[in-house]
């Protein structure tokens, strides 16, 4: 059961990660808000307006951002921890010789019990190669070839 701990150790980082970022996210949007309502018409109308309009340029940037955060917290709901399969899918926690991979989020480096994992997306090229793939198969990429030693 030690792996199961690691995999809901590291779905519960990639969570915290998601949802902190969705609470800067939402802390921005926010301030956005609160400029916008609070600027008042100043004598020099022009520069009123351009502050606006790039308050309302920035929140809309912002606003894509929290869409594609809403996107990510989506994709990780739907993993299982519980769940082990036989091929690298979404929520497996593979073993390489290079590298360790959780396909789930990118969120990056994360360290559990002194070992380091990448989180990554199934859509990352690395995920895409790692995808469909079973203990003893190879996965060449950037020039360098490993094999898949576990999944969980």
């Amino acid at each position: 059961m030690e792996s199961l701990k690691i995999k809901e150790d590291l779905y519960s980082q990639c969570l915290n990660a998601v949802n902190n970022r969705f609470e800067t996210i939402q802390n921005t949007i926010n301030e956005i808000q609160v400029s916008l309502t609070s600027e008042t018409k100043s004598s020099a109308g022009d520069k009123h307006e351009t502050g606006r309009a790039m308050l309302q340029l920035e929140r809309e940037k912002v606003g894509n951002q929290l869409a594609e955060v809403q996107k990510v917290k989506e994709t990780l709901s739907k993993i299982d921890v519980f769940k082990t399969l036989e091929v690298v899918g979404l929520g497996s926690v593979v073993y390489t010789v290079q590298a360790n991979y959780f396909i789930a989020v990118s969120v990056g480096k994360l360290i559990v019990d002194d070992v380091t994992f990448y989180a990554i997306s199934p859509n990352t090229p690395i995920g895409k190669l790692l995808i469909g793939k079973g203990v003893g198969e190879e996965v060449g990429f950037r020039e360098q070839k490993f094999i898949i030693d576990q999944i969980i």
